[in-house]
């Protein structure tokens, strides 16, 4: 599969590989990678069945999609490095699942994407001889989804930069680049837009990012989005033999990144009727019921380029749309949901399935009550997505049920802060001269 940017003319041919749009992931004309042409992969997707390991599932499609890169015994093999936990698809009524991202090791849904980017990276460092670098700004989170990818990866380093007050997570001594390890966490003397400032300053500087060889594990990179189209796949799997109406999934909206690796699913052939996710100012419920992006009466020449500091896949899913309009209104189901809606969602789910959620789940779950009109036609179905651990958000839960969710052995320390955090001021040239100190 080649990739192509979204501000690429319709006719143009100024495709990259798969290994260039992860270790380079920001096109020079300011746009997002996306894939230049549709893979059919229904005859693999249709073949699975629910006795087939998610990194099975992985590793085929992987296959499938970059069958020019990759071999299909690398792409097996980047899989199971990438995925040693798997998504949980519960069951909570006859028309209604939920399909857990939160079984990695920090609770959260990102494990997925950065654990396969690390794989998939560290794969094409080494067939190229070279190395490279993730400067990130994060939340305890995301960082710690960082250093558990990271760790061990012999070409990859990592910089995570914590904003003064929101301190560093995940690492033990061993994961510390003073300490053998690949790791550099840095407390900067700043704000998170302070941080994501400097984060811009550093990457629009083309020789800086040539000469440390930076990359980005965040949602910007093509990378990071494939995984979530696995775990699409795997929901079917698990569903085929069970559901013989249509199937939605519903999700939040966030920075739109699971909604657009689901219409890619669709478009590789995934049997699916639809999407449902919550409005955003962008994304928009129009008179009709039908979904509108109203960011796309700005054209794309005269937008920004595309933020690698604190990203947004809206561009992609403008370009979904841009292909295929009818089709994707007639995919994708949006609805207002409010803080009341989303309370309500989750009393709900408690009240009825015994089932806590965090608030984005909830969030995906009223909405899918409230786009009855659709999911209910035809004996539908709705998966919900839920993209987090509970416990990580306890304090809502509990305000909004009346229980708290219990955090899972597995991570209960994962979120205590370690010692070994660099402290800096919050400037490109700081930020510079540690890079120049750790770079291979």
């Amino acid at each position: 599969m080649k990739f192509i940017s979204t501000r690429c003319a319709p006719d143009a041919q100024e495709t990259v590989s798969f290994a260039d749009a992860i270790l380079k992931p920001l096109p020079s004309d300011g746009g997002l990678y996306v894939p230049a042409f549709e893979e059919n992969l229904r005859s693999w997707l249709l073949y699975m069945n629910d006795k087939t390991s998610f990194q099975s599932i992985a590793g085929s499609i992987t296959s499938g999609l970059i069958k020019e890169e990759f071999s299909p015994i690398i792409s097996e093999a980047i899989a199971t490095r990438a995925f040693p936990f798997s998504p949980e698809l519960k069951k909570l009524d006859d028309n209604l699942y939920v399909l857990e991202l939160f079984h990695g090791p920090t609770g959260n849904c990102k494990d997925f994407g950065i654990s396969y980017f690390a794989s998939c990276l560290e794969h094409v460092c080494i067939m190229q001889e070279t190395n490279a670098t993730v400067l990130a700004v994060t939340n305890g989170e995301t960082g710690a989804s960082i250093v558990s990818a990271f760790r061990g990866k012999k070409h990859l380093k990592a910089v995570l930069l914590f904003s003064d007050g929101s301190p560093a997570r995940g690492f033990t001594a061993a994961d510390l680049i003073e300490n053998g390890g690949n790791i550099l966490p840095v407390e900067v003397d700043g704000t998170d837009d302070e941080c994501f400032d400097v984060i811009r300053e550093i990457y629009e500087d083309k020789r800086v990012v040539e000469q440390y060889n930076l990359t980005l594990a965040n949602t910007v990179n093509i990378g990071r989005l494939m995984p979530m189209t696995f775990c699409y796949a795997y929901a079917f799997s698990r569903l085929k033999t069970k559901v013989f109406g249509d199937i939605y999934y519903s999700g939040y909206s966030g920075n739109y990144s699971n909604l657009v690796a689901g219409l890619y699913g669709w478009k590789f052939g995934l049997p699916l009727t639809g999407f449902v996710a919550n409005c955003t100012d962008s994304l928009v419920v129009d008179t009709l019921g039908k979904a509108s992006v109203l960011d796309s009466v700005v054209p794309l020449h005269k937008r920004g380029e595309a933020d690698p500091a604190n990203p947004s896949s809206l561009e992609r899913l403008e370009q979904v749309f841009a292909v295929s309009p009818q089709v994707l209104r007639a995919l994708v189901y949006p609805a207002v949901v409010t803080e009341e809606d989303k309370e309500r969602a989750c009393k709900d789910a408690f009240m009825k399935y015994r089932y806590l959620m965090d608030p984005e789940t909830a969030a995906a779950y009223a909405a899918s009550q409230k786009r009855q009109d659709i999911v209910a036609q035809d004996d539908g179905t709705v998966v919900l997505l839920a993209k987090k651990h509970p416990a990580l958000s306890a304090d809502q839960v509990r305000k909004w049920c009346g229980e708290a969710p219990k955090m899972p052995e597995e991570f209960a320390g994962l979120y205590d802060a370690p010692e070994g955090v660099n402290k800096v001021s919050c400037s490109a040239a700081a930020i510079l001269a540690l890079l120049a100190l750790v770079q291979f």
